[in-house]
C-alpha cells in the first residue's frame, strides 16, 4: 500500500525514544512495529517471531544476497537488521511501520529505502541531556561518554528528514502521529 508509512525514529540513549515510541502505538492504532530480525540464537524463552526472527548463519546469508535486509548491523558479535519483507506485511496488513533504530542503522536504511520518514528525536538542548543522565544515576565519567555519544549521533543525523524534542513525551508521540496519514 503505497499510503503507508515507514516512520524511523533515532537518537541518543537517554532521549526517552522507547517512551515516545510506546505513546504513538497508544495513538494510533494503524502502528505497528516490524520486528527485527537476527542471526544469534534464541535465549531461553525466546520465540521466533517474538521480540525477534531468528536466522541461522546461512539463512542471514540468504536475506543479505537477496537484498530483504533493509539495515544491519552486527552488534556485540551478533548481526540484527531489518526485513524490508517484515515491514512490506505491515503495510499489506494496512499498517504504518514505525521503528526505533540507533542513529547509525537508520542511516543505512534510509540509504535503502529512501521513501522511508527518518525523525531524530532527542531533549531540546544538551542540558536536559545531561540531567537525564545524571537523574538516572550515572557516573560522571558515564555522564560524559554518553554526552559525547549523544553529540557524534547528531553530528551523523543530517539524513533526518525532522527532528522531534522530547522533553514532553505526549506532544512528542503527537508530532509523531502527525507525520503519519
Amino acid at each position: 500500500m503505497t499510503d503507508r508509512k515507514l516512520l524511523v525514529v533515532c537518537g541518543p540513549s537517554g532521549a526517552g525514544l522507547g517512551e515516545v515510541v510506546s505513546r504513538v502505538f497508544a495513538l494510533r492504532g494503524d502502528a505497528a512495529a516490524a520486528t527485527p530480525v537476527t542471526a544469534r540464537k534464541p535465549k531461553a524463552g525466546e520465540q521466533d517471531g517474538v521480540g525477534f526472527w531468528f536466522y541461522d548463519l546461512e539463512g542471514w546469508q540468504a536475506l543479505k544476497d537477496s537484498g530483504d535486509l533493509l539495515e544491519a548491523m552486527e552488534l556485540a558479535g551478533n548481526d540484527y537488521g531489518t526485513s524490508r519483507r517484515r515491514v512490506e506485511e505491515q503495510f499489506r496488513a494496512g499498517k504504518h511501520v514505525l521503528l526505533n533504530l540507533p542513529v547509525e542503522r537508520a542511516a543505512r536504511l534510509k540509504e535503502s529505502m529512501p521513501e522511508a520518514l527518518c525523525v531524530y528525536v532527542a531533549p531540546s538542548s544538551d542540558a536536559i541531556l545531561r540531567e537525564r543522565f545524571e537523574a538516572a544515576g550515572r557516573s560522571a565519567l558515564e555522564v560524559s561518554v554518553r554526552m559525547e555519544q549523544a553529540a557524534r549521533q547528531k553530528a551523523l543525523a543530517s539524513f533526518c528528514d525532522a527532528v522531534v524534542h522530547s522533553d514532553d513525551p505526549d506532544a512528542a508521540a503527537h508530532a509523531l502521529c502527525d507525520m503519519l496519514p
